[in-house]
Formats: structure tokens, sequence, C-alpha cells
């Protein structure tokens, strides 16, 4: 361990394995802590509330509730004599006024940043698949049209706040030393499962024996019929559901747990015709890493996409699946999934009419009992 206490900074960017970090952090918290590195957590298991409460964003109605929670992970940051990790991903969105909050507040130890990044040819389809997890309506298309008018010139779009690297990576890093900023890129398809937790290991000096419990939570991804479903569910409850009741029924059962499970689902990609771009926009991002200096756990290489094949003799953009006319009978299944899923969700809540002999003659069916 360094003489001089570290405190390291997950920043993000969001999609980029970081529920799965912060999980196996998690789990292996007690032997990782061994190894000299602290996760201060408070009440909650991570620290989505203190990164709210620094970014200050309205949140669905939790900004409220993230009041003190920044000035509280830093205490219990301060205490103690080991190095820290603080990660969440919405970090990555803060403005250059509250990068300079964060960095006078923890002063007193040496500051490091640490943003891993995966391919934009990856993270455009799971933005925007987050942004409908989030009540979004917006047709992928469209959003992908907002996304090449505001790439070239600082955007207030959420999505270039947290994925664009160099821009994440000025504010970030604008005061600290290149050696003191990690950039771990996300391997492509078919590496080894362990090896994102290998590099992230490595930029905050940690053994990653010293973790060696896995993770099983990830923030998986829906295909094509699911998310339309979601995004036209979003347009029909227009607003009905509290953030509350929306958090846990649509995000969570509906979309974690079930439509994100189904099996068979049509992958969401970029369309051909925004190849280009987005390979400009990735080639933008190498550069600015090269010639920055920072420290680069990985291969830079990582970071170009890497489209998938058209069948020969077939035009690729022809070819492609438009997530926004998604096969009528998929969504229709993937409704049906959903429906099964908000009548077995409904079956398990008290009947307020029920006598309490029903109830517990209902309770023992439920059990297998006689």
């Amino acid at each position: 361990m360094s003489s001089t206490r570290r405190v390291f900074l997950h920043i993000g960017a969001p999609k980029t394995g970081t529920t799965y970090l912060q999980d196996r952090w998690l789990t292996n918290r007690e032997s990782l802590q061994k190894a000299g590195v602290r996760y201060p957590i408070g009440v909650r298991s991570d620290m989505f509330l203190p990164a709210l409460d620094l970014i200050q964003r309205p949140w669905g109605g939790l900004l409220e509730r993230a009041g003190g929670e920044w000035e509280g992970l830093v205490k219990r940051t301060l205490r103690g004599d080991d190095d820290i990790l603080i990660s969440h991903e919405i970090l990555a969105g803060a403005s250059a006024e509250q990068v300079q909050r964060a960095m006078k507040d923890l002063s007193d130890m040496e500051v490091h940043v640490v943003y891993t990044a995966r391919d934009l040819g990856r993270q455009i389809p799971a933005e925007w698949q987050e942004h409908v997890k989030h009540r979004g309506k917006t047709p992928y298309n469209r959003y992908l049209t907002k996304l090449r008018e505001t790439r070239t010139t600082p955007s207030e779009m959420w999505f270039w706040r947290v994925q664009s690297l160099p821009d994440v990576l000025n504010r970030w890093g604008a005061n600290l030393e290149p050696s003191r900023v990690h950039l771990v890129t996300v391997p492509q398809k078919g590496a080894p499962r362990d090896e994102l937790w290998n590099r992230f290991c490595r930029a905050v000096g940690v053994d990653p024996a010293a973790g060696p419990e896995e993770s099983e939570r990830a923030n998986q991804s829906m295909g094509a019929a699911e998310t339309t479903l979601l995004r036209k569910l979003n347009r029909r409850l227009r607003g009905q559901l509290l953030d509350d009741d929306y958090r846990r029924l649509v995000r969570q059962t509906l979309a974690h747990q079930h439509l994100a499970q189904r099996e068979n689902m049509q992958k969401i990609t970029v369309p051909p015709r925004d190849y280009e771009w987005v390979e400009e926009m990735a080639e933008r991002a190498r550069e600015w890493a090269e010639g920055a200096g920072v420290d680069v756990i990985g291969d830079l290489d990582e970071l170009k996409p890497v489209w998938p094949t058209a069948p020969e003799g077939v035009d690729a953009q022809e070819a492609w699946a438009n997530p926004d006319k998604a096969d009528p009978a998929d969504v229709l299944e993937a409704s049906l999934d959903a429906l099964v899923v908000a009548l077995l969700s409904a079956s398990e809540r008290p009947d307020p009419h029920e006598s309490a002999t029903a109830k517990a003659g209902r309770l023992v069916k439920r059990l297998g009992g006689s």
C-alpha cells in the first residue's frame, strides 16, 4: 500500500460492466479490504445516492432522498488508513464544478480516476435501452439522429456527458497527473469472463485473487420486441405510475427480471448507415487517450466497434433489423409474457376482502400442502 492514502473514483461509464464490478467488489468486500482497498458503502449496498447528491440530477424523484449522502460518503472515506474505492457510473455526468467539489472534498488523499470504456457500437443500443427503461418514449432512429447532431459539440445530452471519453476525462482529469487517470477498456465479446475484473483490479492496485467470489448480477440488455413493448407501455402509462412504483414494477420486475431474460431475442445494433460517424468518434477517443498519456489498461483497439457481417450478396443496410419496426408477432409474445408476470405479481398481493380462513387455505396450496 502507498504511504499516501489513495482514493480511486470509478466514475463509469454506464453499461461497461459497472454492475458486475460493483457487485463483485461488494461480494468480496472483506477480503479486498484485507488486501488494502476499502469499499465504504453506507446503509445501502451501492453508492448511487452519494453520486446523485454530487451530480444533482432529478432522477425520477430520487434526488430529494440524496441530500447529505455525498458528505456522508466523504466522511466514511476519510476514516481509517487504507486505500478507498468509490464507484458509481453516474459520476461520469458530473459538471466541471461538481468535479472540483469532489476533488476538494477528497484533497487529503491522493485522488485517482478510473474510467471503464466500451466501444460505441455496443454502447449506443445499450444506452437507448436504458433511456427506455427510465420511462423513455423516443424511437431508436430519432435517438440516433440526436446523437449524430450533438456528437461534435459540447452536449448536455446524457449519452455524450457519460460516454464521450475525451469529454468525461477532460472534466475529471483536469487537475490530475495523467498517470493518475486510468482508462480500462472493456474486452470485446469472447474474452475470458474474468478479464474485465483483472484489468479493473490492476487499475486500483489490488490482487484480483483477493476477490475470488464471482458476481451473478449483470444489467442485461433486451431485444427489439421487448424494448418496443416497454416503449409503447411508457406511452400508454402517461406517467400514471409513481416513480417508486415504476422502478419496482416496470424497470426491476418486468424489464430486468423477465423481459431481459427471454430467449432468442433480436439483438439491437447500430444501422450500417451510421457506421462511419460511430467509427469516427471511436477514433477520436483513441487519439485523445494516446495524446493525453493516461494510463491505459487493456487495448485501445477494443474501442473500435466490431460490426455484424451481412449475408453474402445482401446490402447491409437492407439486412439491418430496425427495432422501431419489430415483428408484431414477437411484440405480441413479449406482451403476453409481460401480462403473465403482471397477473402472477397481482396474485401474490393480499385481497383485503378475503377471509383469514381462505388466506390460510391459499397459502397451504401455494406451499404444496394438502
